[in-house]
């Protein structure tokens, strides 16, 4: 198991992010959104990038200003619109983007199955809907569901509150959300927190992501909105 990096600074914790890469970005909105690490993906420069997140940026800043930027190929998400998603309601409406419409549900689970192992699973969600057209179907006790297929991520920017100095991480309430499942499914993951506290600080019964699925760390300044 290699060590867990500490890199000095947010830009020097995603400066081999590809172009092309599969971004697994962590929030709910903007609760537990990593904007320090969405902001140096925007200075390192990495292009034609598939987003995958709840929604799909909010004003100006984060994953919106990314998206702004002409940096993201697609984004897959399932709440694409809200009263300030114009950025992405802009790019869309031009053609500029392409979008992947995922029920919330199957996108924890697509990305939960990544981390898993799991070639594919079956479920109910949207049977009968536009988002079920092309996907395989099978009847299972009766009940019609449909083969969905796992979500791997290149790389996973999340936020949690507190790292202890071997990569374990813990969240602050309603900012753990997606982070948790993203730290499974993505090759690299890089993780930007609050503080960061001596080995052995942390309850290991308050750890949700063990330092084996967490790469890089980076410290900074209101890392756990």
């Amino acid at each position: 198991m290699s060590r867990t990096q500490f890199p000095a600074s947010a830009l020097d914790a995603v400066a081999d992010t590809p172009d092309g890469a599969t971004v697994l970005v962590g929030g709910f909105g903007l609760a537990g959104m990593p904007s320090e690490l969405i902001d140096a993906l925007i200075e390192q420069g990495a292009g034609d990038l598939t987003i995958v997140c709840n929604n799909a940026g909010n004003g100006d800043t984060g994953l919106a200003a990314l998206l702004r930027a002409g940096r993201v190929r697609k984004v897959i998400c399932s709440f694409p619109r809200q009263s300030d998603s114009y950025v992405f309601d802009e790019l869309y409406r031009a053609g500029k983007i392409e979008l992947e419409l995922v029920p919330q549900g199957n996108l924890a689970e697509r990305m939960r199955a990544a981390g898993a192992g799991i070639g594919a699973f079956y479920c109910p969600t949207a049977v009968g809907t536009p988002l079920a057209e092309g996907k395989e179907t099978r009847v299972i006790d009766g009940r019609t569901y449909l083969l969905e297929y796992p979500i791997h991520g290149d790389v996973a920017l999340i936020s949690a509150w507190r790292a202890d100095e071997l990569g374990n991480l813990v969240y602050r309430k309603t900012a753990r959300n997606f982070g948790p499942v993203m730290a499974t499914a993505a090759r690299t993951v890089i993780a930007q927190v609050t503080d960061v506290v001596p080995a052995g600080s942390l309850d290991p019964e308050a750890v949700v992501t063990p330092r084996i699925y967490v790469d890089r760390v980076v410290r900074v300044e209101g890392g756990a909105r």
